[in-house]
């Protein structure tokens, strides 16, 4: 019978160590508010110099949703200032997005934003 308990205590003693593994991961996310106190709003191209950003980090975006939004697209979107179909438009004002691997290019698509430096690329490793 002791044999049945040792067992119930090594599995209970997995799912305790499984789950502050998973808390760690969760744990090591780092959140950015885009812009720092400023928020999202022009010239903020060079916010992202000297940060370090992880895949899972978030970005917190907060603007006047009346105003400005939130476009999550390619580089080559980013590059042109055009929201291509099918791009992710943010507009709540208040919005969180979690960074993938690689690049995670934002623009605010509000007529002439993007081209007044309205816009950021962050690399994630």
């Amino acid at each position: 019978m002791s044999q049945g308990r040792g067992s119930a205590i090594v599995g209970a003693a997995t799912v305790v160590c499984l789950l502050l593994v998973l808390h760690l991961e969760v744990a090591q996310a780092a959140t950015y508010t885009v812009g720092g106190a400023s928020g999202w709003t022009f010239n903020v191209v060079g916010w992202p110099n000297g940060k370090s950003f992880r895949a899972g980090d978030i970005l917190v975006f907060n603007y006047n949703s009346s105003i400005h939004n939130v476009v999550a697209l390619s580089k080559a979107g980013y590059d042109s200032c055009k929201t291509p179909s099918g791009a992710k438009v943010y507009q709540t004002g208040k919005d969180q997005i979690k960074l993938v691997k690689g690049q995670n290019s934002f623009i605010c698509n509000f007529p002439g934003h993007c081209e007044s430096g309205m816009k950021i690329t962050i690399t994630a490793a």
